[in-house]
């Protein structure tokens, strides 16, 4: 697969193959899903929590006599249908991640590439910095580009100027090549790769 290779100046610089084991999968929406679950899941703090009848504090002793008041017979008034009792089956704090395998994940990955290369909705960027970190020029850069919404991949390491021009424009996210991942990538609507990444992308997939 040969794609043209841009410059933030909206030049062309060259072209690039791209290789079909990375870039060439068919779409597998099953795997994709599993991804996502799987990052999300993990993301989930599970921190919720309710309070059991033993959790509650206030008195455990029987809130009234058992016979005489024409009320229903009450032990406690922790109990659950007492206002103010305790909540039965509620949330715990628990841990919302599962496995997924390595190779799951890593074919995953490849599709997600490969979805968006098929729907050309792929840019190579020839190398993603700037020489002073100024987000209005970004954004004079983007938008001859037409990237509105926007994953950038760069390589091991992403440029600290064109990081912090791009950190207040909203939809346009940057990672290096380390952190690309389902989510993010399905996530935004035009996925770009620099020539580094799409190297050491490849080396990390094949």
């Amino acid at each position: 697969m040969k794609l043209d290779v841009v410059s933030l100046d909206s030049k062309k610089a060259g072209s690039i193959d791209l290789d079909e084991a990375v870039f060439g999968l068919p779409k597998c929406t099953d795997i994709l899903a599993r991804a996502v679950n799987w990052q999300l899941a993990k993301r989930r703090s599970g921190n919720h929590k309710v309070k059991e009848r033993g959790e509650v504090a206030a008195t455990k002793k029987k809130p009234f006599k058992q016979k005489g008041t024409g009320r229903a017979r009450q032990g406690t008034t922790v109990a659950p249908q007492m206002r103010g009792g305790g909540v039965v089956f509620g949330p715990h704090v628990r841990d919302h991640s599962h496995d997924l395998p390595k190779k799951v994940r890593k074919l995953a990955l490849k599709t997600a590439l490969s979805v968006k290369a098929q729907a050309g909705k792929l840019v190579v960027l020839d190398e993603a910095k700037m020489k002073t970190p100024k987000t209005r020029e970004l954004i004079k850069q983007l938008s001859k580009l037409g990237w509105g919404h926007a994953l950038i991949i760069d390589g091991a390491a992403v440029d600290e100027n064109f990081a912090k021009a791009a950190r207040n424009i909203i939809g346009i996210d940057v990672l290096p090549s380390v952190g690309a991942n389902v989510y993010d990538i399905l996530r935004r609507e035009t996925l770009v790769l620099t020539k580094d990444a799409v190297a050491q992308l490849v080396e990390r997939l094949k």
